[in-house]
């Protein structure tokens, strides 16, 4: 495992069953506010729409919520969906952001919907376009932000600002287009595992230092929930295997209670595509998480970890996250 692995938070702003989603909001701060007193690196919100169980569809709009009520963490998108997007709109909304919080904000995009096919058409019918351009439309940003650009179309709010790009993905085609342009690169392990030590391979045999990035960085996804033991952590999972479930069979659902586990949810957690999907879920006490931990990490060789929990209660959220953080400073020290 590298030294200091850095440790950070992705949020989805997910709704819990009786919850509103000006109180998902809230919870979203208060986690960001503990997650900067526990040592998380950043706090990360990810761009999906048409779904009742997650509130951070208007992104860019949330991340300055966060930035505005924190001191130091990094605050980004994991990720803006670009071809959901004008490149222009983009830079001017986190050039707008990046003045409000000066080295504070992140970009990272992603090329995939973050919806159904039907939302997709509603939110952009030229989409598909634009994600065969997506390597066109990261460059076009990159000249949105340079203080060199003199073309007619400018963005002037984002004009030498320091808002650093990541490229997210859960595919090998991502990690060509991070390792040729020299920019990190974040792989959605947490729900989509399968090419993850491949895509990992070709980014860092194919990286071409830039004048953003020197060398490879890498960061991947991982589920966390842990709490003081393992049957109570068992319980608590069960939560997000009903979403995981609602996400498979395309029956997306509030987030529900945690409730024992059933013999029906023990032959779901069995099913080989939850297996496949929760193969990065390290769910246990604290001393099981750090074993789960300790060995993705030497795994990989990641130079960051980001961590998604669909816990129910705040508390357990919290409680989950402040752990995470222990073992993380006890795996460094």
């Amino acid at each position: 495992m590298k030294n200091k692995t850095l440790y950070s938070i992705l949020d989805l702003a997910s709704v819990a069953q009786d919850s509103s989603i000006k109180e998902t909001f809230a919870k979203s701060l208060d986690l960001a506010q503990q997650a900067e007193k526990w040592g998380y690196h950043r706090f990360w919100l990810a761009e999906h729409h048409n779904m009742k169980s997650i509130a951070s569809a208007a992104t860019s709009v949330l991340i300055g919520h966060i930035a505005g009520g924190t001191q130091k963490i990094r605050v980004g998108s994991g990720g803006i969906m670009l071809p959901n997007h004008s490149p222009l709109i983009v830079s001017e909304q986190f050039g707008t952001l990046g003045n409000l919080y000066p080295n504070r904000i992140d970009l990272g995009l992603g090329r995939a919907p973050g919806t159904d096919q039907e939302t997709a058409q509603a939110i952009r019918s030229d989409r598909m376009k634009a994600v065969h351009q997506f390597p066109e439309e990261v460059d076009r940003i990159h000249h949105f932000f340079s203080e060199e650009n003199k073309e007619r179309v400018r963005s002037y709010v984002s004009e030498g600002v320091e808002v650093p790009i990541y490229i997210l993905g859960s595919s090998t085609d991502s990690a060509h287009v991070a390792a040729n342009k020299g920019l990190p690169y974040v792989f959605a392990s947490h729900f989509a595992p399968a090419q993850l030590h491949k895509a990992l391979r070709i980014y860092h045999e194919n990286f071409q230092p830039s004048a953003y990035l020197d060398k490879p960085y890498t960061i991947a996804g991982i589920n966390v929930v842990a709490a003081d033991t393992n049957d109570e952590a068992e319980i608590l999972s069960t939560s997000m295997l009903r979403m995981i479930l609602g996400v498979v069979t395309g029956n997306i659902d509030y987030l529900q209670a945690p409730t024992s586990m059933t013999t029906e949810l023990k032959e779901i957690a069995n099913h080989p595509s939850i297996q496949q999907m929760m193969r990065y879920a390290f769910i246990g006490d604290k001393e099981n998480v750090k074993i789960k931990t300790k060995a993705f990490l030497e795994e990989t060789q990641v130079d960051e970890v980001i961590v998604a929990s669909y816990i129910y209660k705040q508390e357990d959220r919290l409680k989950s996250y402040a752990m995470f953080s222990e073992i993380m400073q006890e795996l460094q020290e």
